[in-house]
């Protein structure tokens, strides 16, 4: 087919990024209702500056509602990507080789499936349906 999609292939495209833009963003209204000054002890450890927690807000606010309309798409799944790894880097780098104690599982299959996702989004792009597809001319 070429250069270009199926309805189905852009039909998939944005199922996944709103199951990424969906999941991201609920932890960003959590961060929203509860603040980010948790995340400058962790950046303290590995020497980062505590006001980088703030980027917080664009990784689980902004670069997830990109996702979800359609818009910046590639540059939002990266940000999401730097955002998931900057998650297991800081909180969850203990966990990387762990197994989930309870159901089984990897204790980080989670932020991986959100950073696979995201890595995916970026490499596929938005597809016809969003609002980047409608300043496009069609094909």
């Amino acid at each position: 087919m070429g250069m270009l999609s199926r309805p189905s292939d852009d039909f998939g495209k944005l199922i996944l990024r709103w199951a990424v833009g969906g999941v991201v963003l609920l932890h960003g209204i959590y961060k929203l209702q509860h603040g980010v000054a948790w995340i400058e002890t962790p950046l303290a450890g590995v020497g980062l500056p505590a006001f980088l927690a703030y980027g917080a807000y664009v990784g689980e606010v902004l670069a997830p509602l990109l996702l979800i309309v359609g818009w910046q798409v590639r540059l939002a799944a990266l940000v999401v990507v730097f955002d998931m790894a900057m998650a297991i880097l800081l909180v969850l780098r203990g966990q990387v080789l762990a197994l989930k104690e309870s159901g089984g599982g990897w204790a980080i299959e989670l932020e991986m499936l959100i950073l696979l996702g995201a890595v995916a989004i970026f490499f596929l792009g938005s597809g016809r349906y969003g609002v980047a597809a409608r300043s496009k001319p069609k094909d």
